[in-house]
């Protein structure tokens, strides 16, 4: 079963573009525009990997990764963002992020994070539920 690569982002080209990238690297993927669609869709539990966005309408990326922290819920997460504020890649970093990616972020650079996400002993397994 391929591993399942979810995006979270409100621009619409992001959520149109990273899925069919994913699908072309052998992931799975899903979109979402925001993060209460994500948190409220059955995805949660399916997701080995989560691709966030960090500035959101809504809630913001890392209160998603606090939301599910508190839920228990162990996805392995790439914060991806359009801001150029480098202070946060060590933030995000230390509360358990993989990996956060500027945008424009190259292929190879999405593709080992991810790799780096899916190899992490607490990722889980293909098709988990």
């Amino acid at each position: 079963m391929l591993s399942l690569v979810t995006v979270v982002d409100d621009d619409e080209s992001v959520r149109e573009s990273l899925p069919d990238l994913l699908r072309q690297f052998g992931f799975a993927a899903e979109a979402f525009s925001s993060a209460e669609e994500f948190l409220g869709s059955d995805m949660v539990g399916r997701t080995n990997c989560l691709l966030l966005d960090i500035a959101m309408p809504g809630m913001s990326g890392p209160e998603v990764q606090q939301e599910l922290t508190r839920r228990r819920q162990m996805i392995p997460i790439v914060f991806i963002t359009a801001s150029g504020d480098r202070s946060l890649r060590p933030r995000l970093l230390a509360g358990g992020a993989v990996e956060c990616l500027f945008k424009p972020f190259s292929e190879a650079a999405l593709l080992e994070a991810l790799e780096s996400a899916l190899r992490r002993p607490d990722a889980p397994p293909d098709g988990a539920t």
